[in-house]
This record gives structure tokens, sequence and C-alpha cells, in this order.
């Protein structure tokens, strides 16, 4: 492999603490310091981050670029333009590599020229964070147990882009992330690239821990721009995302199906659900009851994915056709 193989390419926006944390992480691999860079875009940052870049020494090679606020896919594009390895591992800002996360995705490279990595995102330990970032971690653990267990392959649904890599040819012929996608612009690329023959790898060893980080308000609308997008790509791309959505449908719990057919595409009734439930999520946390909190937070997540992509089939009337020509009878 050439001198410089490794490209860690990472977008950051108001988060100079967590991006000193990746850095000072990535300053500790095992890989080689010389086989590996850095580049990192500021996405028009306001805080110190670009004080703090300035200053910044490290072991590696680091490349600082910037640009206006245009979100982390413009930004990682932009990355990619000035990164120079054969291997692009993409982290994001507010994670904590292990000290052989690079050498564990290039080793996997090293195997197999066609393959998109993709590693763990762990809870860290001892850091306070509110019961709906958990829930997060709770999801994301039962489906590495099922990657692990075989239960079903590693597919494009699991290229998160906080912690996975692949070749840079590979990534180039793709296209690149779509900037127009505010949200699933990792899952969107991983699509074009399963199309492309690429084939995705989970490696349980090669761990990042994830600071996540939000508030319930900014929580809440992830799953309804998931909903937005798995139309959006579906219509516009040619991804098969609706099927797979009608598929997950079908397993949910029938109370949550019946929520579903009763609530979407009614405002007042979404409003009044998603009140209780986060009422109840919250009440029951703070009671210690983590398995109800849970279900409540379940129930909120899958409520307000199927509200949102309701709304960009085009109401309520065309998501009741959907339901009934691909989930079963209203």
């Amino acid at each position: 492999m050439d001198a410089l193989s490794v490209s860690v390419v990472t977008p950051t926006y108001n988060r100079c603490a967590s991006l000193a944390r990746l850095l000072d992480g990535l300053d500790r691999q095992t890989y080689p310091t010389e086989q590996f860079e850095v580049v990192v875009v500021d996405d028009g940052s306001t805080d110190e981050t670009l004080s703090y870049l300035s200053k910044c020494r490290t072991r590696f090679a680091l490349r600082i670029v910037q640009q206006p606020h245009r979100g982390p896919a413009a930004a990682r594009n932009l990355g990619v333009k000035h990164a120079r390895g054969d291997i692009l591992l993409f982290l994001d800002d507010d994670v904590l590599p292990a000290r052989d996360l690079i050498e564990r995705h290039v080793w996997r490279h090293q195997e197999n020229a066609d393959v998109v990595v993709i590693g763990p995102m762990l809870p860290p330990s001892d850091w306070p964070r509110p019961i709906w970032v958990r829930w997060e971690e709770e999801q994301l653990a039962r489906q590495y147990q099922a990657l692990l267990a075989g239960a079903y392959p590693c597919t494009p649904r699991q290229f998160y882009s906080a912690n996975a890599s692949l070749r840079r040819a590979q990534f180039l012929d793709a296209g690149g992330f779509d900037p127009l996608f505010a949200r699933a612009e990792d899952v969107e690329l991983a699509y074009r690239l399963r199309d492309r023959r690429a084939r995705f790898v989970f490696d349980p060893s090669a761990t990042v821990e994830h600071f996540a980080s939000r508030t319930l308000a900014s929580w809440q609308r992830i799953p309804y721009q998931y909903g937005r997008y798995d139309v959006i790509m579906d219509r516009d791309k040619r991804h098969d995302t609706l099927s797979m959505a009608a598929r997950d449908f079908s397993s949910r719990h029938w109370l949550g199906r019946l929520l579903a057919r009763v609530a979407v595409g009614r405002p007042w009734l979404t409003k009044g659900a998603v009140l209780v439930l986060r009422l109840s999520a919250l009440a029951a946390d703070q009671l210690g009851a983590q398995r109800c909190a849970s279900v409540a937070l379940s129930g909120l997540f899958n409520l307000l994915y199927w509200n949102g992509l309701c709304d960009e089939l085009g109401g309520r009337p065309l998501f009741r056709h959907w339901l009934a020509q691909s989930a079963g009878p209203s």
C-alpha cells in the first residue's frame, strides 16, 4: 500500500470539545502515523473550533478545510476532494476511536478490495446521557447482536458514517454523498455502493465510543426525517426503501400498527399521541421503570417515522393506499 494509505474524513460543526477528544484518540492510534492523515472539514462553525484547530499539533498529518454551513454530506465530499489516501475512513466528531481502529479497518481492506467496512458505535462508560440517547444505544446494540448471530447480513441500512470505511475509488465511482439529503445521506450512498457490487462487512472489533448529545426535540426530528427520506430514496433514487418499510411495519407490535393506522396523517391525533408517549417516557425514566420508558420511546419514534413517510407520500389517503398495497388492509 502507498505510504499515505488512509484518510480519516471528519465534518465538524460547533463541537470543539468533541472534536478535540476525537483528534486526541487518533493521536494514540497503533497504526503508523506516517501512513494516515486526518482531514477535518469545518462546516461553518461559530464557536472556537477554528481557533482550536489553528493551534492543534498532532503526530499525524492534519489537514483543515473550511466551508460555509452546508451540512455533513457536502462537508464529507469536500473532505474527500482534499484527501490523499486510498482508504477513506469516515468518523463523526462525537466519537472516540479505539486505539487500533484504523488498523482494524485497514486489515479488512487488505483482505478484500471491494468491501465497505462498518464498525460499531458503543456507549461510553461513566458519561451521563438522557433516556432517549440510551434508547438509541439499546437499538444499536440489538442490531449488532443480530448481525453477529447471523439473523441477517450487513446491508446498506447499517452504513453509518460515524464509523465506516471504503476505498476512495469506490466512493468516487458512486458519486459521493448527495448534499440534498439532510438525514440518511450515508444510507443513500450505501445503496449506490450496493448497486456497484460493494460488499458490506461488519467488524465488531473496529469500535468507537459514541458521545451522542442531543435534546429531546432534536431527537424527535430524526425519525420524521428518516420517514421522508425513505420515500425520496424510493421515488427519486429507485432504492427499495418503501418495500423494506412495509416489511418493517408488518413486523411491529399490533398496538404500534393500530396507532399508526389511526393517528398518522391526522395532525391533532398525532400531536396528542406524541405528547402522551413523550410524557410517559420521561415519567417512567424518573420512576426507574426503564423498560416502560423504552417502550414509550419506541412507540414515539415509530409514530414520527410513519408521519414523515405519510407527509412525503402526499397525505393520509396516499399513506392508507400504500398500507393497503404493501402492508395489508387498514
